[in-house]
């Protein structure tokens, strides 16, 4: 990786995110459950409960990482909410702006199929949680020198996303389904990262490569999406890249996307761009896939920068 030396590690230069944290209760199954007599009844496997929630585990992969981390979102007043706090303290993750709110804390129940590692996920969150306009605050963003946002509250995302424009910052999303506001919030972000349906879903062309040339026709920023197993697309300028994902075996894709928003904008950081910057984050994003839980899969930086030379050659 090239010199980062403009990233300090004082407060400055801090990356900042705002949106979802999760308990996740993760159930390893056999194979998943299938309608009919013999395949209805499966046998869990191992029952875990593990600190996640997409933001949440993209700034502790930043941190991870050696980044200067902030995490702005909802906790509940309840075991749960205590439960990610501190897996996230624990990692070197700025918590002292998050909201607590009295309520139950969003949590998931997530089924990964063991015989290939994708999951299925399933979620509740509490009404209570949500942050509306009106709580935005521009201390959240002090001392950032970029700020990543999701959709789970995309009113106040929005107004996080445009506070952090008017101060001069970069801003990324993780944006993994479409509302009449994803738009809006695509306005709002100088990197949007999509994930790999979105696209097509907005623009109505299956091609990744024609999807991002008509939505630079509205944005004239960096575009990215996720392809899964298939490593990552983007498009800087007219300069479409896009580099095929690590080949790993896959224990559990939870954390897959959220860990290569974190890998993504540490190589931002550090002034990479085209196809390295997505080899970095495909490799952080491959590692993840090899271990369980979505805080808990995060790499290190040696790991990464180890596997991006073994599979990419640089």
């Amino acid at each position: 990786m090239s010199d980062s030396s403009h990233v300090n590690h004082d407060g400055s230069g801090m990356i900042v995110g705002f949106g979802e944290n999760s308990v996740d209760l993760v159930l390893r199954l056999p194979h998943y459950p299938q309608p009919g007599a013999a395949m209805s009844k499966v046998a869990i496997g191992r029952r875990d409960v593990r600190a996640g929630g997409q933001v949440a585990t993209t700034i502790a992969t930043c941190a991870g990482l050696g980044l200067p981390t902030r995490y702005l979102g909802a906790f509940g007043s309840d075991e749960h909410g205590a439960f990610i706090r501190d897996g996230l303290q624990r990692r070197g993750v700025d918590v002292s702006l998050a909201v607590e709110r009295d309520g139950h804390n969003r949590y998931a129940v997530i089924l990964v199929d063991e015989s290939h590692g994708e999951r299925v996920v399933l979620w509740q969150r509490d009404a209570r949680l949500a942050i509306a306009v009106s709580d935005v605050r521009p201390d959240w963003i002090a001392g950032a020198a970029l700020v990543h946002v999701d959709a789970t509250d995309e009113p106040a995302a929005i107004a996080v996303a445009r506070l952090a424009r008017q101060a001069g910052l970069e801003v990324t999303s993780d944006i993994d389904e479409v509302t009449e506001d994803t738009r809006t919030l695509l306005d709002a972000v100088t990197t949007p990262i999509l994930a790999e349906h979105v696209p097509a879903a907005l623009t109505g062309e299956s091609d990744v490569a024609q999807a991002l040339r008509v939505l630079r026709r509205t944005h004239p920023g960096r575009l990215v999406v996720t392809l899964g197993s298939g490593g990552a697309a983007m498009l800087e300028g007219e300069t479409y890249t896009q580099v095929a994902g690590c080949r790993v075996h896959a224990v559990d894709t939870t954390s897959a996307g959220d860990v290569f928003r974190g890998a993504f904008i540490y190589g931002l950081r550090r002034g990479e761009r085209g196809v390295r910057l997505l080899q970095f984050a495909n490799a952080a994003a491959a590692i993840a896939c090899t271990r369980e839980g979505a805080l808990d899969s995060v790499p290190t930086l040696q790991e990464v920068a180890a596997l991006q030379s073994a599979v990419y050659g640089n």
